[in-house]
């Protein structure tokens, strides 16, 4: 390692934002727009949630060695990722927002909170309702995509009376294998998905696993929109059969006039999973903590693709 590591942070007041910086770091800024000089930068953090060109100036950066994300997700910049390149996740940074995000959209939907909005803006008070709201209380609640989040959100779970079944890809004590799901699916009342944008899992909420719901359920997706088939979605909520609480969607952002808005049954919100006041100090610890590693030459974590270092 030189005397010096090059690092471009999407922050004016890198060192303020941080906390101090570590010794042996040279910082420049960019979070888009016009471009600092970028020939020796090792040491990306991308800005979150940018535009395109954020992730897209890694190509002009032939020194770089790592990128070290602010988002859990990362499938933006693996087309990018070429040989000798590190790419680190934001794990554990977004498990708290997500997971608080992901229970307010289910008492949201189960206590009809978007009804009570409209009910004020009109100045309504209506005398009674003819059906009782939902409650939590005695549900059965599926997390698939049990990972750090995952966890995070069976905390928050925790005293609310309901009954957690976990899932994720493979089998591990207390957790079942994705390949469980089609006897576990019509057992829950409440499917949270919390997995990545893989391969594997884009268009897996298809119209036989809807189908496998039962009347009823409430499907939260917090993880990536491209997990669910919007068609097969579509077709569930027309029928009014099952609801849905989404913080992300496909197509996204979700243009106006697209039949999602207008759709039966759903609770949309503008992918805000990660943007709490919980956000800013975790990922400051967490990039903080991988450039010291850098320069100490300590392994780094979240190490998602690319050569350990």
């Amino acid at each position: 390692m030189g005397e010096s590591v090059k690092a471009l942070l999407p922050w004016e007041d890198p060192d303020g934002f941080l906390g101090g910086l570590p010794a042996g770091v040279d910082t420049q800024y960019y979070a888009g727009g016009e471009r600092p000089a970028l020939d020796a930068v090792e040491f990306y953090v991308p800005s979150y949630m940018g535009a395109s060109e954020v992730v897209e100036v890694v190509a002009e950066m032939p020194a770089l060695k790592v990128i070290q994300t602010q988002t859990a997700g990362f499938e933006n910049l693996l087309p990018l990722l070429r040989e000798g390149v590190t790419l680190c996740n934001a794990r554990g940074v977004h498990d708290a927002s997500t997971a608080e995000l992901a229970v307010g959209l289910i008492l949201a939907s189960y206590r009809r909170l978007a009804r009570a909005v409209r009910n004020q803006e009109h100045g309504e008070w209506p005398s009674s309702y003819q059906e009782l709201d939902d409650s939590l209380a005695d549900r059965t609640v599926l997390i698939l995509g049990y990972g750090s989040i995952g966890e995070a959100l069976e905390r928050r779970l925790d005293g609310f009376e309901c009954d957690i079944i976990r899932v994720a890809r493979r089998a591990r004590e207390g957790v079942h294998p994705i390949t469980d799901l089609p006897d576990l699916l019509p057992r829950a009342d409440v499917v949270v998905l919390l997995t990545p944008a893989t391969a594997e899992t884009r268009g897996m909420v298809d119209a036989k696993f809807l189908a496998q719901l039962k009347d009823g359920a409430l499907l939260v997706n917090v993880a990536r929109g491209v997990v669910v088939d919007t068609d097969a979605l579509l077709a569930e909520l027309t029928t009014e059969r099952i609801s849905a609480a989404v913080d992300v969607t496909d197509p996204e952002p979700l243009p106006a006039g697209h039949p999602l808005w207008s759709a039966p049954n759903i609770l949309i919100n503008p992918h805000r999973g990660g943007a709490s006041t919980a956000f800013a100090p975790r990922v400051a610890r967490l990039v903080r903590a991988q450039l010291e590693r850098y320069v100490t030459g300590v392994p780094l974590i979240n190490v998602v693709a690319g050569p350990p270092r």
